[in-house]
């Protein structure tokens, strides 16, 4: 062992969480790191596959290992000074869990490792553990040492986005939280324990300014995380969870009003199955949903259907400095596999800014705050993640896709952004037009009006702002045909609606370069929804060249084939 290392103990280290830290933070060669956990052979083992180099494999874990890596025993109930002291770490991180369940000697570790000088963080999810850290503050203090608990997404992500918007208000009123799972990661058994503890059961929330008695997993409100930029999550409900948040903001705002933290499982109808689950908790007619983790846990696994994305949310209303109601959203959408990787990337960042010879300060207190929104974006990039704020300010209504697009509006060539700048405006140009050339692609293009074929077509778009609506009347060469365009509701939030006729389709745009890519994600005929498999599509964009709006437009489908394709460019008069 080298002394100049810095010694990293992970307890549960190889499993869900802390096997992912051991991951991300492998290319540390500074860092010796303990995989540690009650079974040897099973620590043996992860370290082994950490070590081993994955032919062809890319991402975290492949082929970076630099950090010195050796696999422990650990048992948080056996002598903690005797294995502390012979493992000499300089930090503690402790994945293992669930902390709702350390009983009356919770802190038994956070006090061993303040009494040896050893520094801890954890990423528990408890609200009266992460609470009731402080009262181990001035212990903390005097050994020269701190202890951080609750370093995940809540409350340390969660709250580090909260900072972010909070310069916006004056006055904060409420403040919603919620984490979305993609139903493809397989979620831990401590997890599912985790939230099985207070299903049905009293959780403290904020309602009109008090505490006041929610129901866990029974109590619920619908979001659509959608950050700037990217296709938004489908619209979810997300049931109460009993989060370190709810007991932390009151006093970050001593004037908030409501408070919710959440989290949106899918498929749905397995949520509603849980949920109705805790209502026979909470009517008494079950004692609790601890026995049936397990079950829960394969339930969980065997029905993972829809898209593998998952994210989370944060949202703040209130009253912005000019006495206007504001809204602001912070939203995160991780793709694929990488979203289990966010509860532990504050610990990672943590850890990094250590190596850099930057330390928090001592003591013993809950993790939010300590972490800005920066921190956790800097890992982001590491990964398919994407996240971004929305302000709606209900006095000052922005044009329709700087409504939608948020922050990405930034991202748009000037080309593009004048077009979309809303407001009474006439753009003209040339365009190309194709048709399909089937009898069902010929009804729908007589349907909605579109133009027949041609060249080198004469073309005038008109756009009319009619309340919250925008109303586009196209004439390709004297033939006009007309849509109008709006920001979805409910269900259907921050996606584009384009409305021909009796079809209305839901877009969310999307910035690609210097595209703006119009990606389908659901459509109706005359309001009743539809398979999204037989979505009209194509490759539909906007961009600019040499200074012109230029676009491409192209609808068909599996039934009807090619309807129409139009492409050409515009110049606002």
């Amino acid at each position: 062992m080298s002394d100049d290392r810095f010694s990293l103990l992970i307890i549960g280290g190889y499993g869900t969480f802390g096997g992912r830290l051991a991951r991300l933070l492998g290319d540390q060669p500074r860092l010796r790191l303990l995989v540690a956990g009650r079974s040897l052979e099973k620590a043996d083992d992860f370290v082994a596959d950490l070590r081993t180099p994955k032919d062809g494999a890319e991402g975290l874990g492949s082929n970076n290992l630099g950090a010195m890596v050796q696999a422990v025993s650990f048992d948080r109930d056996g002598d903690l000074t005797e294995q502390l002291t012979r493992l000499r770490p300089h930090l503690v991180v402790d994945a293992s869990g669930p902390f709702q369940t350390f009983g009356e000697d919770a802190y038994k570790v956070v006090e061993a490792c303040i009494d040896l000088s050893i520094d801890y963080a954890d990423i528990a999810d408890s609200t009266g553990f992460v609470a009731g850290i402080g009262g181990l503050d001035a212990a903390a203090r005097a050994k020269g040492t701190f202890a951080l608990s609750g370093l995940s997404s809540l409350p340390a992500l969660s709250f580090a986005a909260l900072n972010a918007m909070a310069p916006h208000f004056s006055r904060i009123d409420s403040v919603a939280a919620g984490i979305a799972p993609s139903p493809h990661v397989r979620i831990g058994l401590n997890v599912v324990r985790a939230i099985a503890t207070y299903a049905g059961r009293k959780v403290t929330v904020l309602r009109h300014g008090r505490p006041a008695a929610g129901r866990g997993l029974i109590d619920a409100m619908r979001v659509t995380v959608a950050p700037p930029g990217v296709p938004p999550l489908r619209s979810r409900k997300f049931l109460l969870v009993d989060a370190p948040d709810l007991a932390l903001l009151p006093g970050r705002f001593a004037d908030l009003k409501s408070s919710f933290t959440g989290v949106g499982t899918l498929p749905q109808p397995l949520q509603h199955l849980l949920s109705l689950a805790a209502r026979l908790v909470h009517l008494r007619l079950l004692p609790s949903l601890l026995p049936f983790a397990r079950l829960l846990q394969r339930a969980s696994h065997a029905l993972a259907i829809g898209e593998h994305r998952g994210g989370m949310f944060v949202r703040v209303d209130g009253v912005d400095h000019a006495g206007s109601k504001l809204t602001a959203g912070w939203h995160l959408i991780a793709e694929g596999d990488d979203g289990p990787f966010i509860p532990i990337i504050g610990v990672d960042a943590l850890v990094r800014r250590l190596l850099a010879g930057t330390r928090p300060e001592n003591g013993a207190r809950p993790a939010a705050g300590e972490l800005q929104l920066a921190d956790f974006e800097a890992a982001f990039r590491r990964f398919s993640i994407t996240s971004g704020i929305r302000m709606e300010n209900e006095e000052v209504p922005l044009p329709l896709y700087r409504q939608i697009l948020g922050s990405a509006w930034e991202r748009l060539p000037p080309a593009l952004s004048a077009l979309h700048a809303g407001g009474a405006r006439v753009a003209s140009g040339r365009a190309r037009i194709e048709r399909g050339g089937g009898l069902l692609a010929r009804i729908v293009a007589g349907v909605i009006g579109f133009p027949p074929a041609g060249e080198d077509v004469p073309v005038t778009v008109r756009f009319v702002a009619d309340g919250d609506r925008e109303i586009w009347t196209r004439d390709f060469g004297g033939k006009v045909f007309r849509s109008w365009q709006a920001e979805g509701r409910g269900r259907d939030r921050h996606l584009l609606a384009e409305v021909f006729g009796p079809f209305r389709v839901l877009m969310a745009p999307v910035p690609d370069g210097d595209r703006l890519r119009l990606v389908v994600r659901g459509w109706r005929f005359c309001g009743i929804p539809l398979p999204l498999f037989l979505a009209p599509g194509g490759d539909t964009y906007e961009e600019e060249r040499d200074g012109r709006f230029c676009f491409h437009v192209e609808i068909g489908g599996r039934l009807t084939g090619l309807v129409v394709r139009y492409t050409g460019w515009l110049v606002v008069e």
